[in-house]
């Protein structure tokens, strides 16, 4: 199984629904806004000037509401929609220059999608709902149910390889979308709104699911969410959109920490702070405690919390990634932290900055 060694990258990329969107976008570009180009031209601004590079291996979760663009921004990825302009680079090629044949090898060898509707095939088995991306790509038989059953066991559905979809459960049905997914080996992911039809219960259990299996495969992922609470688990970066545009984007800690504006502080209002924010963001630097508990420098609020408070400490020193000795923290500053926010003038920059 491959790891994902190459970053993707949106430059500039523009997105105007109707016959003349190209003639619209020099003006988008100078200032008219969506509510103009609808009234004006009869025309809607999907995307606007997205600018953002998706790291290699990591999950890049896009959230908004409903109609904020966020589904339409997956799409340009593997080009099922067709951008007004702009770029979308991955290993050197622009993908929205490549022609057919090229776009279907890049669909076929490179991208893998998980729908929220689940998307399998009702009159085919668990396992041939999984060996479809290699049975269009010509894979052998034998390979193919080989790489199937392995995914399907990876994925928790041992014994349900000849069952239909419609004999599995929501839950169910969607592991098989992401061991369908996981087969193609793929090295880009793209899920849109994949949880989301979900129970709570159900819901986080797959995105436990999806964390394990990234701790090992490495898989560039891009994650659509209107949920942010999922994204902040996920999410090792998070673009928030809105109306077609980039509002805010960075680690989830750095949002939470510094939200750009009322709109995203409204989606950050009932976060558990503890849940996000690192120790690194509250500790004093160079600072050492006589204590028995030594902390990375990741470690998040709750959990260094529940360390101090299980050996009955007040204070634990911070490690940096080198796992050399980098500052202190405060049982009782952590508590403070994770309840309300403090002045965060003293945040280190690379937190601080969104």
């Amino acid at each position: 199984m491959a790891e994902a060694t190459h970053d993707i990258e949106i430059r500039n990329l523009y997105k105007i629904f109707g016959p003349d969107g190209a003639a619209l976008v020099d003006k988008v570009k100078a200032g008219m806004s969506k509510e103009e180009v609808k009234a004006r031209h009869n025309h809607v601004v999907g995307l606007n000037d997205i600018n953002l590079t998706i790291p290699a291996g990591r999950i890049q979760v896009v959230m908004g509401l409903s109609g904020s663009g966020k589904s339409t921004l997956i799409r340009h990825i593997n080009r099922l929609i067709e951008p007004t302009s702009g770029e979308v680079m991955f290993d050197g090629q622009d993908i929205v220059q490549m022609s057919q044949s090229q776009l279907r090898d890049f669909r076929r060898q490179k991208t893998a999608m998980v729908f929220q509707k689940f998307a399998l095939f009702p009159h085919r088995t668990v396992l041939e709902n999984t060996t479809y991306g290699l049975d269009i790509r010509k894979v052998s038989r034998r390979e193919a149910e080989e790489r199937a059953r392995r995914w399907i066991s990876r994925v928790g559905l041992d014994g349900f390889e000849d069952s239909y979809p419609n004999q599995l459960s929501g839950g169910m049905q969607q592991r098989v979308g992401l061991a369908r997914a996981l087969t193609n080996d793929a090295e880009i992911l793209l899920m849109d709104e994949a949880f989301s039809a979900l129970d709570p219960l159900i819901r986080t259990d797959m995105q436990s699911v999806l964390l394990d299996l990234q701790e090992e495969l490495r898989k560039t992922i891009v994650f659509i969410t209107h949920d942010l609470d999922e994204a902040l688990n996920l999410g090792d970066r998070i673009a928030i959109l809105r109306d077609g545009e980039i509002i805010q984007q960075g680690t989830g800690e750095q949002i939470v920490l510094r939200p750009a504006d009322d709109y995203i502080s409204s989606f950050v209002r009932d976060v558990r702070r503890g849940h996000v924010i690192t120790v690194r963001t509250i500790m004093r630097k160079g600072e050492r405690a006589e204590t028995p508990v030594s902390l990375p420098h990741d470690t998040l609020l709750e959990d260094a919390a529940r360390a101090m408070t299980g050996v009955q400490t007040n204070a634990a020193n911070v490690t940096g990634p080198d796992g050399k000795h980098v500052g202190t923290i405060t049982l009782a500053k952590t508590v403070a932290e994770m309840i309300a926010p403090d002045d965060t003038e003293e945040l280190s920059p690379e937190v601080s900055a969104a």
